[in-house]
């Protein structure tokens, strides 16, 4: 992309893969940041965190770049992984730490063009791939597979080849099984995360997305159902030069929207890229029934046009995830419910997704109901007076770069965990948790000062289920 300076990362010669190799190197990490943890004394540490917040932060960062720098060079599953702490880090990780974790998500080390150049003859075979005019120099690494630029020769269109690294779908199984005892290790990760669905959420995850057909047909739905909707974009696919493991879209000139160029943007500017962020997001979760789940910065690229409006880039598609449509019923009137401050939809809607028993204690289900209040705030009616003074002013504009949401959320859903019976929730609502708190993380490193209340109460009027 332009713009975009050239890999300075030395290429790896190859990706690990088989059990007994991998799993080395793996047990090698857990025994490192296990130490690592050790030589702190984590458990005074932690209970002693907000004494001593300087040495805390020092603790982290220190096991953010052991991660960094071991998860790069290992790619795959425990690669992405890490770009999931970055996905959450900046609501609960001293900055630096997560700026290392972050960096997984665009430094991450190439692999050498010559096993690239061999994964595409394999893939394409040798006629296919003389038509194009492939630069051995990658301009995007990432955790499954990455990015080189090319010319259809005959025509001059310039192409995007995403290529899946060879025999990384054969670590999964391998990595899987360290990354849980990692997870607990490094102590990232709040009290209360949810480590089992989300390890289960990311193997079947990683699986689909690993699957590059399937992200074809998934990126030519949303291109069409995008196509008509104003200065946002996905590119177009081209099944010719696309296979299993070989994914050949529309080059699109742009940055990243986590890119320094687009803080120094106009506010208005940024502001106008979260509307176009959030009005995909609500057409997602609410029109179409159809979520693109991986909600890290990567995945979200921008331009201005030639009026200076802001154009927003969709990519990467492997981690689409359809709600049924019970579900879909279910979750937007629990959501109407907090919206509009009406406590028997979220109550009808809790209990309709398994949240709620009708044996709930009175206390249990206060809990739950001030719990969906809360993370419907940013949307909230500015009349009700329910949101902090210093978030949100008269005109409804919510100030995500500085709202605490996330914590509060987070100490919220634990007081329920810790004071009631735990409950496992819909798998759906998982991988909605990651969009939602990725969406947060995007609209607050964008520095947004917006009302959002107009788009959503489009996709979910107040009138639905107000005399049901």
């Amino acid at each position: 992309f332009r713009n975009l300076a050239p890999m300075k990362k030395k290429p790896l010669k190859q990706i690990q893969s088989n059990f007994i190799g991998r799993g080395f190197r793996l047990a090698k990490l857990t025994a490192k940041v296990g130490a690592k943890a050790a030589g702190h004394s984590l458990g005074k540490l932690v209970s002693s965190s907000d004494k001593n917040p300087e040495k805390w932060s020092q603790y982290l960062k220190a096991q953010a770049e052991i991660l960094s720098q071991e998860l790069g060079q290992l790619k795959g599953s425990v690669m992405k992984a890490g770009q999931l702490l970055s996905t959450y880090g900046e609501h609960f990780l001293p900055p630096e730490a997560n700026e290392l974790l972050m960096s997984l998500q665009h430094k991450s080390p190439p692999l050498e063009w010559v096993r690239v150049e061999k994964a595409l003859l394999q893939e394409l075979g040798q006629d296919v791939l003389s038509e194009l005019a492939v630069d051995p120099e990658p301009f995007a690494a990432a955790s499954l597979g990455q990015v080189h630029r090319a010319v259809i020769k005959e025509t001059g269109e310039q192409l995007a080849l995403k290529i899946q690294y060879p025999g990384v779908e054969k670590a999964i199984a391998t990595d899987l099984k360290f990354l849980k005892m990692m997870f607990q290790l490094t102590d990232l990760f709040p009290s209360g995360f949810q480590s089992e669905a989300i390890m289960e959420e990311f193997k079947v995850m990683l699986h689909q997305e690993l699957d590059y057909e399937q992200e074809a047909r998934e990126t030519i739905w949303f291109h069409n159902q995008l196509r008509d909707i104003p200065r946002v974009q996905v590119p177009r696919v081209y099944q010719k030069y696309s296979s299993k493991r070989i994914l050949a879209t529309e080059f699109m000139d742009s940055i990243p929207a986590g890119d320094p160029q687009v803080q120094k943007w106009p506010e208005e500017t940024r502001h106008e890229v979260a509307r176009l962020f959030l009005n995909v997001y609500m057409r997602e979760l609410f029109e179409w029934g159809k979520v693109q789940t991986d909600p890290h910065f990567g995945n979200y690229r921008v331009r201005l046009n030639e009026e200076g409006l802001p154009i927003l880039i969709l990519l990467d598609f492997g981690a689409v995830r359809e709600l049924p449509y019970g579900f879909q019923t279910s979750y937007r009137r629990m959501v109407a419910g907090a919206l509009y401050h009406r406590r028997e939809d979220v109550i009808a809607g809790g209990r309709s997704l398994g949240f709620l028993r009708d044996e709930d204690s009175p206390e249990h289900v206060d809990v739950f109901v001030r719990l969906c209040y809360l993370v419907t705030e940013p949307f909230a009616d500015p009349a009700w007076k329910s949101v902090p003074n210093d978030l949100m002013d008269s005109q409804g504009r919510y100030n995500w770069a500085e709202s605490d949401l996330p914590q509060r959320v987070a100490r919220t859903g634990t007081e329920l965990i810790s004071q009631f019976r735990l409950r496992t929730p819909p798998r759906e609502v998982v991988f909605i948790d990651r969009k939602l708190g990725g969406t947060f993380t995007f609209m607050s490193h964008l520095g947004c000062i917006i009302d959002g209340r107009p788009i959503i109460t489009k996709m979910v009027p107040g009138s639905e289920y107000a005399s049901s």
